[in-house]
């Protein structure tokens, strides 16, 4: 796979770089040292790789991930969103401001974009819901609150 960075020079991916990916997927929070180890590099060179996943856009961060069950009380749902011409990309920019959105896709179809929102109350819910109608560019939504998993 090959990926063009922000500079436009192209980042090619090998099988170390498919390996540390992986691997951190499993655990974000793992040292370079225990990395290193599982990898059989040194702690410099997986320091280079993930310094190089990062500039390049492949690697954006690193997250926590929590038990199922720390989540249960939360509200979850997902909401499809149309977007007026040719503004997706400023209506994605201010979605991406709202904490709340886990996730935010581009899709095909009637909809343009898909968000999963996830909140702690549907208090907070009802204000994403607000927040994200009144942004300009998006001229119909649509949600489904998730009630069980099947």
């Amino acid at each position: 796979m090959v990926l063009k960075n922000n500079n436009n020079s192209k980042y090619i991916y090998d099988p170390l770089d498919r390996e540390l990916i992986s691997l951190l997927r499993n655990d974000g929070r793992a040292p370079l040292s225990k990395l290193a180890d599982i990898l059989n590099v040194s702690r410099g060179t997986v320091q280079n790789r993930l310094d190089r996943l990062l500039n390049s856009g492949t690697l954006h961060g690193f997250t926590v991930r929590v038990r199922k069950d720390y989540e249960l009380d939360s509200i979850r749902a997902f909401m499809m969103i149309e977007v007026v011409g040719k503004s997706t990309s400023q209506v994605i920019k201010k979605l991406r401001g709202i904490p709340e959105l886990k996730t935010l896709h581009t899709t095909n179809g009637s909809w343009d974009l898909v968000a999963e929102i996830q909140t702690s109350s549907l208090s907070e819910f009802d204000r994403v819901l607000r927040d994200v109608r009144v942004i300009d560019g998006i001229l119909n939504s649509e949600t489904s609150i998730l009630l069980s998993s099947v």
